[in-house]
């Protein structure tokens, strides 16, 4: 199995975020990405593979082209208004708002596209995001031409952020963007597996309607959790994609007990749909102790996620998404591997 990791992604670095009241030092760091590096190095030396460059089309075939223009621009345009330091929203149209809008000052814009306070935008958050997309599709390259798994360690993360909008951590949604490549490549059905603790909302958002892609989440209740509201046991698709959505909201304190019954059933639903690809949104801020979870995984935990997820026998891409305890998310993203390969 190869990996891929692009350095640019370590660019973006937030100087602080707004986090449950508090203003602190960010969470969302390019020491996870390092961390998660240097274990895979350890575990899997000669599999580095480099990560391509692409056009914006992949990106374009996700995400509405004004918002792609918006990440792009946003920080010069904060900036060329006499603003110093990171691109925060001030305000989001509530109820009776006018949503549609989409104003001339970079602080209405930034509060038009964002859906959440603790993401900002950096001098260097769009090159970061594009290089995390584009290490995505170079692992979805390697799919589409034949390897049985890859993994690609995108830095920042991807599920959160919808056809047009950003939040929690995310710009350009890694796993959707890979999804549809490898339509585009030719696979009649994709199939993604999310298991990180917050619900992919943006991934969801994005393939609702889709019967072409089956969006699969395992995470947190909403009901106490971000992103509070989506991912609820009721949102099951709609139109052509309906019954092609399926949300497993767990409680706080879930152990593996609850998690494997909850993973052995995503795995029944996969495999009766029967996809030409699979990927993993992996998130191994499930794990107990994670600075932003209530689950309770142990390192174990991780290796039978991946043993089952093997068991499957489908083309597997892994995209990197949360996890927060520096200390352990290197040693559960390999357990997971060395899992699905075993």
């Amino acid at each position: 199995m190869k990996f891929f990791f692009a350095p640019e992604q370590l660019l973006h670095q937030q100087a602080s975020e707004f986090n449950r009241g508090e203003l602190t030092a960010p969470f969302e760091t390019g020491t996870r990405a390092e961390a998660v590096l240097a274990a895979l190095q350890a575990a899997f030396p000669g599999c580095a593979g480099e990560v391509g460059a692409f056009s914006l089309a992949p990106i374009l075939a996700v995400h509405d082209q004004s918002y792609v223009a918006f990440l792009k621009e946003a920080y010069a345009e904060w900036t060329s208004e006499g603003r110093s330091g990171d691109a925060f929203p001030m305000a989001w149209p509530a109820q009776g708002m006018r949503a549609e809008i989409t104003p001339s000052s970079i602080v209405g814009k930034i509060s038009r596209y964002s859906f959440e306070i603790s993401t900002g935008i950096t001098a260097n958050s769009w090159e970061a995001a594009r290089r995390s997309a584009e290490t995505a599709l170079t692992g979805a390259r390697d799919i589409a031409i034949g390897a049985p798994a890859a993994f690609s360690l995108c830095r920042p993360p991807g599920h959160h952020a919808g056809r047009g909008y950003f939040g929690g951590y995310c710009y350009l949604n890694n796993a959707a963007i890979a999804a549809q490549f490898l339509r585009a490549e030719g696979a009649a059905r994709i199939a993604i597996l999310d298991v990180d603790y917050h619900h992919g909302n943006g991934t969801q958002q994005i393939f609702f309607d889709r019967a072409d892609v089956f969006y699969i989440s395992i995470h947190a209740d909403p009901d106490t959790d971000f992103p509070y509201f989506l991912g609820y046991a009721d949102e099951i698709g709609a139109g052509a994609g309906e019954a092609f959505n399926l949300n497993i909201p767990l409680s706080r304190g879930a152990t593996w007990s609850a998690y494997g019954q909850a993973l052995a059933h995503s795995l029944k639903e996969i495999k009766d749909y029967g996809p030409d690809a699979l990927i993993v949104s992996l998130g191994v801020d499930t794990s107990a102790g994670d600075l932003l979870s209530g689950f309770l995984l142990q390192r174990e935990d991780f290796r039978s996620m991946g043993a089952q997820i093997g068991g499957l026998g489908t083309r597997t891409l892994f995209v990197f998404e949360g996890g927060y305890s520096v200390n352990d998310i290197g040693a559960n993203v390999t357990e997971v591997l060395e899992g699905f390969l075993d």
